[in-house]
């Protein structure tokens, strides 16, 4: 079964950068190794200063910031963007920890089935029930637009951040979705 990170966002703002930032253990050697930084992109590999260089257990991570384009309002699976950023990073991993924060305000993150499609429709329909949207709704801060203050709403609910351990294969089948 896969996961699926459901989230709310404004179609009409910018494409919030989704930083993703890995912190795992690897059998590969450990030496500082300085690569070339795309725009928005970095790496960074460092052995834990409690482990010796080089021992193949030492800590290492890397951090880089994936940029997904604007959507529509809805659910939106990622994986395949966030894998082709970060797949060169994989290689040297075996399993611990993948941290992904939205540096965004009206979007969020959340974990979920990705199995039955259903699962994104009704969590949507959930969501829109509990947090109307449009001008009949009873938000008072509508200077961006009457969807604004939902996806604030809903960001708050579901939360920016999410940390997940494991395996590689953990990673794979990370989502965002906006709402």
């Amino acid at each position: 079964m896969q996961a699926a990170a459901t989230s709310s966002a404004l179609a009409l703002s910018p494409a919030p950068p989704i930083s993703l930032s890995l912190s795992l253990s690897a059998a590969a050697p450990t030496r500082p190794r300085r690569t070339a930084a795309r725009a928005g992109a970095v790496r960074c590999d460092l052995a834990a200063p409690s482990a010796p260089a080089s021992s193949p257990a030492a800590a290492r991570w890397a951090q880089r910031t994936v940029v997904i384009p604007p959507q529509r309002r809805g659910c939106h699976l990622i994986t395949h963007k966030i894998m082709h950023e970060i797949r060169s990073d994989l290689s040297e991993f075996k399993c611990g920890l993948a941290h992904l924060f939205l540096h965004h305000t009206s979007a969020s993150l959340t974990i979920n089935e990705n199995y039955d499609p259903d699962v994104q429709t009704d969590t949507e329909t959930f969501l829109n029930r509990i947090v109307p949207e449009g001008t009949s709704a009873p938000w008072r801060h509508t200077i961006e637009g009457p969807d604004d203050m939902p996806a604030h709403i809903k960001s708050s609910m579901f939360g920016c951040a999410l940390t997940v351990y494991g395996s590689v294969n953990i990673v794979i089948i990370l989502h965002l979705a906006r709402l």
